[in-house]
């Protein structure tokens, strides 16, 4: 007979607790797929606090099931605002979808912090600027401080050889000239003080031949005023010994006559919005000793001393800090010490002028004035004819390439004479400086000019002619050391009588500090 089929008592329970299983699971199931439901439905507008506290517990609600990647698909179209009505829309930002997760799990972390590739800061954050290297040539010596004042002196010893030719006569020449220099300038907070000074002096070596000392000395005091008014107070002190080819030199002098000029000047200048106003007071003093003659006797010129007073007006309109036009007008006084030189002539004079032009200012590349006008001298003697002559002035400093320089410089000026019957004559002087730094320690000039001398169509005195021609090397050995070299020539021309040469050519060491 059969036994019995024997079923253990385990079966039953082992039944029921997978029962049991599959109805919590279901039970699960389908309240996370309410909860799914209710994340996608439309939030109110003025929710989005709430609407993060759901988003936060549907996410913990999904880990603790074990569903974090199902929640992150699903609820990426909820949190990109494709259900959300336009209310919605218009109160939150749209956010990107690669910030959507982080928007989802309320991350506050900025933009950087959250990329994987961070941007790159510029070098220009990253590295120093490189600064240009300060050129030996344009380096400035650091001075000598003197209270709240700074001097910065330099001085000068050549060797140098010279000869000039008039007609026939020929002079050579070698000579020792030492060359000093200084700048003072103050270093206050409001106002300038600046004082330059100047000299040379020459000791020949061998040969025959005018020594020529010269020294100069000026000061500029500049006072900032208040209402944009800014007044300057200047004087000065020049002396120089007189040219031989001077037209008012003596004729075959062993030493010309020395001359002492003393200036002094004051000048205001005030802005009236695009009006520019300046007026300019000028004195100056001259004073000529007694020339030598070669056989020892002297001639004197004290009859040619005499004080000068110039009174200048400007007004200028600023159509640009770049371009300003301006019309100026002067009037001048000539009064000699004695009524009637040596030769009987009653000297002194007014003079006026008038002109028009243009002040410009482009920086470093061009910068200085144009202008036009016309001038007059007369004279109290009327057998002295009056000089008149349309003026043509011009100062400008250009810059075409970096480390080269221009200056062009035209003067028209008349000039009194002292010679008997002679009233004087027109000076046409044209002079271009060209500075090239050749290297970072060389620089080489060039100077060009031409001088005119116009004399009127009643005088026994024939136009002349000046030319002259310069060149020179400075090697900056050190900030304190120079190493110069010069060459240059000369040549007047004249229409009736001799031309005259002169070359001349030096070498030496120049010494700053």
């Amino acid at each position: 007979m059969g036994q019995p089929k024997q079923t253990s008592s385990v079966m039953p329970l082992r039944a029921m607790s997978r029962a049991v299983s599959f109805a919590v699971l279901s039970t699960l199931l389908f309240s996370q797929t309410g909860a799914f439901a209710q994340s996608a439905s439309p939030q109110p507008a003025n929710s989005s606090f709430a609407t993060s506290q759901d988003n936060r517990a549907t996410n913990n609600a999904a880990s603790a099931a074990g569903f974090d990647d199902e929640t992150d698909d699903t609820a990426t179209p909820a949190a990109n605002g494709t259900t959300a009505n336009a209310d919605d829309t218009q109160q939150r930002p749209a956010i990107p979808d690669a910030q959507a997760g982080d928007d989802i799990t309320g991350s506050i972390l900025d933009e950087d912090i959250r990329r994987l590739n961070t941007r790159e800061a510029p070098l220009d954050e990253t590295l120093p600027r490189r600064r240009a290297a300060e050129s030996a040539s344009t380096a400035e010596t650091p001075g000598i401080p003197i209270g709240t004042f700074v001097l910065r002196p330099s001085v000068t010893q050549s060797i140098n050889t010279e000869t000039t030719k008039d007609g026939n006569t020929r002079q050579r020449r070698a000579f020792l000239e030492t060359d000093a220099a200084a700048t003072l300038t103050s270093d206050w907070g409001r106002h300038q003080l600046t004082v330059t000074s100047e000299g040379a002096w020459q000791k020949n070596i061998s040969g025959e031949g005018e020594e020529q000392p010269s020294f100069k000395v000026n000061g500029d005091l500049r006072l900032d005023l208040p209402d944009d008014t800014t007044a300057h107070l200047t004087a000065g002190y020049n002396f120089y010994r007189e040219d031989t080819d001077d037209p008012d030199a003596i004729a075959d002098a062993a030493q010309q006559s020395d001359v002492q000029e003393f200036s002094a000047g004051a000048s205001v200048q005030r802005d009236f919005g695009i009006l520019r106003g300046t007026t300019a007071l000028a004195l100056t003093r001259s004073i000529y000793s007694d020339a030598k003659l070669a056989n020892g006797t002297t001639v004197a010129l004290s009859d040619r001393n005499q004080t000068t007073g110039t009174l200048r007006g400007r007004v200028g309109y600023e159509l640009s800090p770049a371009l300003i036009p301006f019309i100026e007008a002067t009037i001048g006084r000539s009064v000699y010490d004695e009524t009637r030189d040596s030769a009987g002539y009653e000297r002194s004079g007014h003079s006026y002028g008038a002109k028009a032009g243009v002040e410009v200012d482009l920086g470093e590349k061009l910068k200085g004035e144009v202008g036009v006008g016309y001038e007059m001298a007369d004279f109290e003697d009327s057998r002295l004819s009056s000089i008149d002559t349309a003026t043509l002035d011009a100062s400008l400093l250009w810059s075409p390439i970096r480390g080269t320089d221009v200056n062009l410089d035209l003067q028209t000026s008349i000039q009194p004479s002292t010679t008997a019957g002679e009233s004087g004559y027109v000076s046409h002087a044209l002079t271009t400086t060209v500075t090239h730094q050749l290297r970072d320690n060389l620089v080489g000039t060039m100077i060009g000019g031409v001088i005119w001398r116009d004399y009127p169509t009643d005088s026994t005195i024939n136009d002349e002619l000046v030319y002259t021609a310069a060149t020179g090397l400075t090697w900056n050995i050190n900030r304190y050391l120079d190493l110069t070299s010069t060459l240059g020539y000369e040549l007047t021309t004249r229409k009736e009588g001799t031309d005259s040469q002169q070359w001349r050519a030096g070498v030496g060491l120049k010494l700053k500090r």
